[in-house]
């Protein structure tokens, strides 16, 4: 595993997934009241999370992409 996101991309991850999480669990919005949008964006809340924690994105990799200035 090659790191490849950078400080800033971990951060707007982090607060991404983060917030996913808690508009599908905690909100009470009635959209996230439906399964496709609720657990959808858990999914995706904890993607981000994990590619944040993990500093490396499958997608950066395929497109050769990379964010951080030292990697």
């Amino acid at each position: 595993m090659t790191v490849n996101v950078g400080t800033t991309d971990r951060n707007l991850r982090a607060a991404l997934g983060a917030v996913l999480l808690y508009l599908a669990f905690f909100s009470g919005l009635s959209l996230f009241a439906t399964p496709l949008f609720k657990y959808g964006g858990a999914i995706i809340g904890v993607v981000m999370l994990a590619t944040s924690t993990l500093k490396m994105c499958p997608i950066y990799t395929i497109l050769g992409l990379k964010t951080c200035k030292d990697c």
